[in-house]
């Protein structure tokens, strides 16, 4: 049966506006999983040791000095991404002066977001058709968010958001806590899961050894998934990507922002070192960095429009 396009389009953002909703269930899911975490980790298998004395008590008490360490860091970094917007376009936001007046504009033009917008003077200017005003560099449209987010990577529904320019590094760094956390629970719980398929008999009852095999096999599902994810968005960073940028960029045959790594690190986590294991800027780094806002990025001096 022949379906209009008015018709798929109206499918389209009610899957999203099912996303919109699958988001709530995606956090609680999160919190469900560090609670059997911690349930067979702290509660049934390590924290019991503390009582034991001796050399065991004390690998006992590093161990979880470490698992609340980086499950410390890994909700922090996660509810970062979470309340943080990803960033909106100001109102009556228009392209700089000077860039325009040198043509630059970003490489990235859907067709199904943006225009050129020509004029006498033969600039140009990414319009977004939803939104109705003007698209920064860089930018691009959410349906799912129904919005342009500024710098947009991807709409994550683990986050309940899309994340963009003024959360990116929050959900790296929630990436990076969650693998080492997740690798940590599955070297930890490793020789009770062994244990399982033993002849021994396993202390414990039933409800404790449910939940330990459940917590390994769980932490063990993310800790690979979350791997492959951190090491494709390590590269993205090292290249000053996006995850849209980068599945658009092969067209063109420049890519003016890619600055070296070092720079491009810094686009993304500041250049004050002691902020760049945390969810949070220096006050000097949002002073003196404005790509952190999203709005402006440097670009190569060499870079011209006309290639793209």
């Amino acid at each position: 049966m022949h379906r209009s396009g008015t018709t798929m389009a109206w499918n389209v953002f009610k899957f999203c506006t099912a996303l919109r909703g699958l988001g709530s269930i995606m956090i609680l899911l999160v919190l469900g999983v560090v609670g059997v975490t911690y349930y067979a980790v702290v509660w049934t298998n390590y924290g019991p040791a503390l009582s034991d004395g001796g050399l065991g008590s004390l690998a006992a008490l590093a161990i979880i000095i470490l698992f609340h360490f980086l499950l410390a860091m890994l909700l922090w970094s996660y509810f970062s991404v979470v309340f943080t917007d990803p960033g909106v376009v100001p109102p009556n936001w228009r392209l700089a002066s000077d860039e325009e007046q040198r043509g630059e504009s970003d490489p990235l033009n859907s067709l199904e977001f943006c225009v050129l917008q020509p004029d006498s003077s033969n600039q140009r200017t990414r319009f977004c058709r939803k939104c109705n005003q003007p698209k920064p560099p860089r930018c691009h449209h959410c349906s799912v968010c129904g919005r342009c987010v500024l710098k947009m990577d991807h709409h994550c529904v683990w986050v309940v958001s899309c994340v963009g320019a003024l959360n990116y590094k929050y959900f790296l760094l929630f990436l990076l806590y969650t693998f080492l956390e997740t690798t940590l629970v599955t070297l930890l719980l490793m020789p009770h899961f062994i244990a399982f398929f033993s002849d021994e008999e396993i202390p414990g009852t039933p409800g404790t050894l449910a939940t330990t095999f459940l917590a390994f096999v769980l932490n063990l599902a993310f800790a690979l998934s979350v791997m492959g994810f951190l090491i494709m968005h390590i590269s993205l960073v090292a290249a000053n990507t996006t995850t849209i940028e980068a599945y658009e960029k092969k067209t063109s045959p420049k890519w003016p922002y890619d600055l070296g790594r070092k720079k491009n690190f810094e686009q993304v986590f500041g250049m004050d070192k002691r902020y760049w294991l945390i969810p949070a800027y220096s006050e000097e780094d949002l002073r003196r960095m404005p790509e952190l806002q999203g709005l402006e990025y440097p670009s190569k001096p060499d870079f011209d429009s006309q290639d793209f």
